[in-house]
């Protein structure tokens, strides 16, 4: 096991060069200059002199080469630089948003899983009948509608028409409604369908009519022995989403003035703050892999024959 999660962790070491490599060219190749979209965003006319002055102080005018390996030395000792925006370290700006980002993503994965997993299963048991139909309905209407679109309508209705819960910001439980409930509705109609057909492959399973047959109820077949295997997929696909929420709920944010990771990432792109978005690919690298190792560890944890073939095939 240990072993197994070395390996994992040094695999975040390629993975973030390639991906610091890949954004670094990009940044470099484009045509719009660090230099002048700092003293554009800072209001200030970009004379020939002040945007010598600003790629100097960046340390734009040295060679390519050079700028790629002092980028490489400071993400390794966690030294991003200073926002060309702010003028403050990245990292402290990092720091103070990624609680929120936390926040509202644990939020949204909770209340996803609350509620999809008994739909899936109740889903899978009664197929064809009217909870599989509104399970369907539900995952049409959470899968096709735009999340932006989601977010302006649960305003409109709970916010201007009704006056219940606050427009926008970080507060109490009262502001993490309509954005967790904005971010889960897609979740829920993803897990609801995937626990569905999962549950409905376990239960036709030999192993599933040998328990019906020992006289076991079929309360403890269903949830004892079929919905443990059929919660491997959505475990593997709450992973893949914490990865993702994680690094920024970039949409949701912006909508509801959500003072996260991903609405401050969207800021750097549109005022070409370069160390901003060096620690963002770095962040999502990491965070990507760290969330898909824990999901391995619980499949392990959950089927111990993941393991054993894991040490077969090494």
């Amino acid at each position: 096991m240990i072993r197994y999660i070395g390996k994992r962790m040094l695999a975040i070491v390629p993975i973030v060069f390639i991906a610091t490599l890949v954004t670094f060219a990009l940044i470099h190749i484009s045509p719009v200059d660090p230099a002048e979209a700092y003293l554009t965003a800072a209001h200030i006319y970009p004379t020939p002199e002040l945007l010598e002055q600003k790629r100097q102080e960046f340390g734009l005018d040295r060679p390519i080469l050079e700028q790629y390996l002092d980028t490489l030395g400071r993400i390794a000792r966690f030294d991003f630089g200073r926002s060309y925006l702010t003028n403050r370290p990245v990292w402290e700006e990092v720091k103070m948003r990624l609680p929120a980002t936390a926040e509202l993503a644990l939020c949204s994965i909770l209340f996803s899983v609350l509620v999809s997993v008994p739909l899936g299963v109740l889903a899978a048991v009664y197929r064809k009948g009217w909870v599989d139909r509104l399970t369907r309905l539900i995952s049409y209407f959470g899968a096709s509608i735009p999340q932006f679109w989601l977010g302006y309508l649960l305003i409109f209705f709970f916010s201007v028409r009704l006056d219940l819960l606050p427009v926008e910001g970080r507060g109490g439980w009262e502001n993490l409604v309509l954005p967790t409930l904005t971010l889960s509705l897609v979740l829920i109609a993803l897990y609801t369908r995937l626990l569905r057909v999962s549950m409905s492959e376990q239960l036709e399973e030999i192993y599933v009519q040998y328990a019906r047959t020992r006289g076991l109820p079929e309360r403890s077949v269903v949830l004892k022995h079929a919905l443990k295997v059929a919660m491997m997929p959505l475990i593997t696909s709450m992973g893949m989403n914490m990865g993702r929420l994680l690094t920024g709920t970039i949409i949701v944010e912006q909508v509801f003035s959500w003072p996260g990771f991903g609405r401050y990432f969207v800021e750097a792109i549109f005022n070409r703050d370069i160390p901003v978005i060096q620690c963002y690919v770095f962040l999502a690298a990491c965070l990507f892999i760290v969330c898909n190792l824990i999901v391995d560890l619980i499949q392990m944890y959950m089927d111990p024959r993941i393991l054993a073939k894991g040490r077969t095939e090494s």
